[in-house]
Parts: C-alpha cells; sequence; structure tokens
C-alpha cells in the first residue's frame, strides 16, 4: 500500500506507541484520526503533525463512539482504509490478595477495553474498508492489533492482561482468513517493554532491574521502533494472520 495512498484511524492514538505511530504516518504521507479519550493529548498532537491529522474524543468500548468516529473520518479524508488498535491498560491484580480473591469488575474492565474494544474497531472499520477500491493485488485494507508479550509469559497478577492480550493474538487469524475475502489483511505486534507512560510512572530502580532482564538490545523499545513495523507492515503485503513479537528476544520471568 502507498503510504500517501493511507487513511489511517488509530486508537489510543494520544500517547505511547499510539502516539509514535500517528507521528510516523504523518511523516510518510497519510492522513490519521488520533482516536483517544484524552481530548488535551490528542487535540495538542492533532495541532502538531499538522492538518494531515484530526483527533476525535472516542471510546473504544462503544460501538455509538467508534461508529462516529468513522463517518468522521471518512467525512474528512473520503475513506478509511487502514486501523492501529493500540488503545490498552493494564489494571494488574493477584487471584488472591490480601483484600480476597481478584474482583469480576477488576478483571472485565481489561477484557472490556483491550480485547473487546480491539474486536469492536475492526469488526466497523471492515464494515467501511469492504467499499474501498482495491490496488493492484486487489488489497483494500490493514488491521494492526497490539498484543503484548504477556500473551505468551504472562506475569504473577497479569492474569486479566495476559488474558485480554491472548485473546487478541487467537483471534488474529481467524478474522485475517475471513477478512482475506474482503482483500483486508490483519496483523497483531506483541512488544515488550516499551518506554511509554506506564513505564515512565515506575521508579528508576525497578526500570533498572526490567532491564538486565532483556537479552538484546539492553535497553526499552523506544516507541518509535514499533511505529516503523507498522509501516513495514502496511508496505508488505504478505504480512497477513499472525504475531510479530518485537521484544529483544525477552522471556518474561513468573514475577
Amino acid at each position: 500500500m502507498d503510504n500517501k495512498d493511507i487513511v489511517a484511524l488509530v486508537t489510543g492514538g494520544a500517547s505511547g506507541l499510539g502516539e509514535a505511530t500517528v507521528i510516523e504516518l504523518v511523516k510518510k504521507g497519510a492522513k490519521v484520526a488520533i482516536v483517544d479519550i484524552d481530548s488535551a493529548k490528542g487535540e495538542k498532537l492533532a495541532g502538531t503533525v499538522g492538518a494531515d491529522a484530526i483527533f476525535v474524543n472516542a471510546d473504544v468500548t462503544s460501538e455509538a463512539d467508534i461508529s462516529k468516529a468513522l463517518r468522521k473520518i471518512i467525512d474528512t479524508f473520503g475513506k478509511i482504509n487502514v486501523a492501529v488498535n493500540c488503545a490498552g491498560i493494564t489494571n494488574p491484580g493477584k487471584i488472591m490478595s490480601k483484600k480476597g480473591p481478584l474482583p469480576l469488575d477488576s478483571f472485565n474492565k481489561v477484557l472490556q477495553l483491550n480485547l473487546v474494544g480491539t474486536l469492536n474497531v475492526i469488526r466497523l472499520a471492515v464494515e467501511q474498508m469492504i467499499n474501498n477500491t482495491p490496488n493492484v493485488e486487489g488489497e483494500k485494507g490493514v488491521i494492526v492489533n497490539t498484543a503484548s508479550i504477556a500473551a505468551f509469559d504472562g506475569q504473577i497478577g497479569q492474569a486479566a492482561y495476559g488474558a485480554s492480550k491472548g485473546g487478541i493474538v487467537g483471534m488474529t487469524l481467524p478474522i485475517a482468513r475471513e477478512c482475506a475475502d474482503y482483500g483486508i489483511r490483519v496483523v497483531t505486534i506483541a512488544p515488550g517493554l516499551f518506554e511509554t507512560p506506564l513505564m515512565a510512572g515506575l521508579p528508576p530502580a525497578v526500570k533498572e532491574e526490567m532491564v538486565k532482564t532483556i537479552p538484546f538490545p539492553r535497553r526499552l523499545g523506544k516507541p518509535a521502533e514499533f511505529a516503523s513495523l507498522v509501516i513495514h507492515i502496511i508496505e508488505n503485503t504478505m504480512f497477513n494472520g499472525c504475531c510479530i513479537r518485537l521484544d529483544a528476544a525477552l522471556r518474561m520471568p513468573p514475577k
């Protein structure tokens, strides 16, 4: 897909991996809609990157919000052919703690946002993408999801997060197989430890210990490196139905 032909929606686009993806897409010549619930950050980013980006305040778990966001994107840019799902939360908690069993509300909150929210965006984006004019390879769209290596190496306290990200990995292939008939590719990235707002909130000593577990390069990943992979997935038509670990060979310990 030609970068200058891209009209993308990026959820969680106001910060972290999503923000880096927005910046890289615009830099490559794409039109981008920043979808987030943080209006202050979203509007600021849209103003920074220029006229090729708009901000839409939307909750990924809401059908009405995402439908509204898609209408705004199409009204502004004429179509949508890329969706990048970066919205997510962690909300760690043990199955049994001093306070008792893990609250179901806590577990459901993570699944609703990370897993159901991702599916909500996929299904509504596909509904619009199938109307696109295919390119020379018959391609109409690309969807890139964000899982985590916690889907495979979930640590103690990450039952909800690991389940939500494992669900994203698990639904990648069946959705890709179905969407193949529409000329739409579906790929998932599973990042390791990256320099995101979540990591920024940890004490320096904790981050140093975490970095020691990374084989090479022995550092946190840069959001721009995640964004670079998103661009490559969009450009390389052979990426489909797979999950790519972006983790510097990290395999997380139990805790």
